[in-house]
């Protein structure tokens, strides 16, 4: 059995076979583009950095139409541009940016199975040369908001069967034992635990611990099913920030092929700090 949109995902071995070129483009996105990007890059990748280019520098949002236009556009992509996406973290801030890429309606795009992660494990070559680009003058669509969650839609959420949470966090930050990964310590909210009626299902319960690539659909399917995350349901992920839950996102609609799921990328820390919103432990 396939995944339900098998065009969403390249392999390494085809990446390395294909480079960039006029309407190929490839980008890496990183969270830490100094430790990752700037080290070494897979020749003629662009960069992605997810906190600068894709999160607005002022409101906890992400870039609206017109940023989201201007990145394209210094990025030397065109509505018509296959644009392959690989990052660190297993991928994370990739699927991000596919969530976003998305959210603004380009159509071509993928990511790289397995990202940094399988790339550096079968030692393929790096380069810190960066490409040169000819800027373009992108036109995006307006927002797909069917692509996202917010606040109220996960209040309406609370008690409704038809609707299923999902928190792609670890165990110890669903049960509000740590409010942040360790790795994370300034980024904290004001209570721990979780919203009301949600699965615990983390996101890396959908990789393959050895490379990071995405397990098989009959294992996908297993890791959702049995805690009522089905497709007949109209399915919402959250996390901390949403860069984990864009992950999920990505597998239950992407590989799974789930009609109707949502990211909600305000998350626990909006979640967990605003005045008067329930909370499990």
């Amino acid at each position: 059995m396939s995944y339900a949109h098998p065009e969403v995902l390249v392999d390494t071995e085809w990446v390395s076979k294909n480079p960039p070129s006029g309407n190929l483009k490839l980008v890496e996105v990183d969270y830490d583009p100094e430790n990752g990007y700037r080290k070494g890059h897979i020749s003629g990748a662009s960069l992605i950095w997810w906190k600068r280019d894709i999160n607005d520098p002022i409101t906890r949002d992400i870039v609206d139409k017109k940023q989201f236009e201007e990145l394209m556009s210094r990025n030397g992509i065109t509505p018509e541009t296959e644009v392959i996406l690989y990052g660190d973290f297993n991928n994370w801030f990739a699927a991000f940016a596919f969530w976003v890429f998305k959210y603004y309606g380009h159509k071509n795009i993928k990511i790289m199975n397995g990202g940094r992660k399988k790339w550096e494990l079968e030692k393929k070559p790096y380069t810190t040369d960066e490409p040169k680009i000819s800027s373009t003058n992108y036109v995006a669509f307006p927002p797909d908001e069917g692509l996202r969650a917010y606040l109220f839609d996960v209040k309406r959420a609370l008690d409704r069967k038809e609707i299923g949470l999902v928190d792609v966090r670890s165990a110890k930050e669903f049960t509000g034992e740590i409010t942040a990964p360790p790795e994370y310590p300034m980024e904290h909210a004001q209570r721990g635990g979780h919203v009301p009626g949600a699965q615990n299902i983390p996101w890396a319960t959908a990789v393959n611990d050895a490379d990071g690539t995405f397990k098989t659909p009959d294992e996908l399917k297993q890791n959702y099913a049995p805690k009522g995350i089905t497709p007949d349901k109209e399915i919402i992920c959250y996390c901390r920030i949403g860069e984990r839950s864009s992950h999920s996102w990505f597998v239950l609609k992407y590989l799974l092929g789930y009609p109707q799921v949502r990211n909600y990328d305000g998350s626990w820390t909006e979640w967990g700090n605003m005045i008067g919103n329930p909370v499990e432990k």
